[in-house]
C-alpha cells in the first residue's frame, strides 16, 4: 500500500483559500455510481486535476489531496476504483481501513478505469468551464493508470504518475503524445527504477514530452506530511506537478 491510513499529502508551495469540499457520487457511462471527492479552489480555476488513488481507492488521504490542489489553484476530484465491484462508498464516503480491495482489485479493467476517468472529467467542467484543460495526478496503481493516459484517448491535457509500473502502461507507452511527469522513488521497492526510466525513454521516442524525476534514497510513498525527511523532495515534486499543471492552465 501507498500510505497508512493516517497518511495526508504534504502541503503544496502555494494556498489559497478553498470555496468548496466534499465528497459525492458520480455516474460512469455504463451507468456504474461510483465515490468521488471534489474540491474547489475561491478564484476561477484555470485546470482540473483527477486524481487516480492507490489500489484502496478512495482513502482519506486522496480527499485531502483533491482539497491541496484546490489551495493550489486548482478544481479537483478523486475517484474511487470499485463502483462496480463494491458499490459507492458508506459512511464518510471513503474507503475503510480493513476495505478488503485485494479482492477488488483483480476485477478492474483499463476500459472501465477509462470510463470513469472520463465521468470525472466531465464532472469538473459542468463545475467549471466546458474548454477547462484537466490532468490526471495518480499514485501507484492509480500512477500507472495516469502514465497510460499519455497514449490514450481522452481530452486530457496532461498526466502525473507516482511510484507507477511499466507493465500496467503497456502498449499505449508507444502511442504517448501528452506532456507526462513522472515522479520516481529511487529506493522503490516495487518498481525498478530503471524500468521506470525504460518507459520514459519509450514515451519520449514517439514524441511525448516526459519529466522524469528519481529522488535518490526515498521510499515508495515519500510524498507523507509525516516524512519529515523527504520533506524537500516532497516540495520539488510539488513543483514539477504544478509545473505541468500551470503550463496546461488557462489564463
Amino acid at each position: 500500500m501507498c500510505h497508512d491510513h493516517d497518511s495526508r499529502p504534504p502541503a503544496p508551495p502555494r494556498t489559497g483559500d478553498v470555496l468548496e469540499r466534499g465528497v459525492l457520487t458520480l455516474t460512469s457511462a455504463d451507468g456504474t455510481e461510483f465515490s468521488a471527492a471534489y474540491s474547489a479552489p475561491a478564484g476561477e480555476p484555470g485546470v482540473g486535476v483527477v486524481v487516480l488513488p492507490d489500489i484502496r481507492g478512495l482513502h482519506p488521504y486522496y480527499v485531502a489531496l483533491a482539497e491541496r490542489f484546490a489551495e493550489a489553484g486548482a478544481a479537483a476530484v478523486a475517484i474511487d476504483w470499485f463502483g462496480r465491484t463494491a458499490g459507492v462508498c458508506d459512511g464518510t464516503g471513503t474507503r475503510p481501513e480493513d476495505f478488503d480491495w485485494q479482492a477488488h482489485i483483480p476485477r478492474t479493467s483499463p476500459h472501465d478505469i477509462d470510463a470513469d476517468i472520463f465521468a470525472a472529467i466531465a464532472y469538473l467542467r459542468s463545475r467549471t468551464r466546458d474548454d477547462l484543460p484537466v490532468v490526471t495526478v495518480g499514485f501507484c496503481f492509480g500512477g500507472s493508470h495516469s502514465w497510460r493516459q499519455a497514449g490514450g484517448r481522452l481530452d486530457l491535457a496532461g498526466c502525473v504518475g507516482f511510484y507507477g509500473k511499466p507493465s500496467v502502461v503497456g502498449e499505449a507507452a508507444g502511442r504517448a503524445h501528452l506532456p507526462t511527469v513522472m515522479v520516481i522513488a529511487g529506493a522503490d521497492a516495487a518498481t525498478p527504477v530503471a524500468d521506470q526510466l525504460r518507459l520514459a525513454d519509450t514515451m519520449r521516442a514517439v514524441g511525448a514530452e516526459v519529466d522524469a524525476v528519481v529522488y535518490e534514497g526515498a521510499p515508495h510513498s515519500f510524498f507523507d506530511r509525516a516524512y519529515g525527511e523527504w520533506a524537500d523532495a516532497c516540495r520539488d515534486a510539488w513543483a514539477h506537478v504544478l509545473a505541468l499543471t500551470d503550463r496546461v492552465a488557462v489564463h
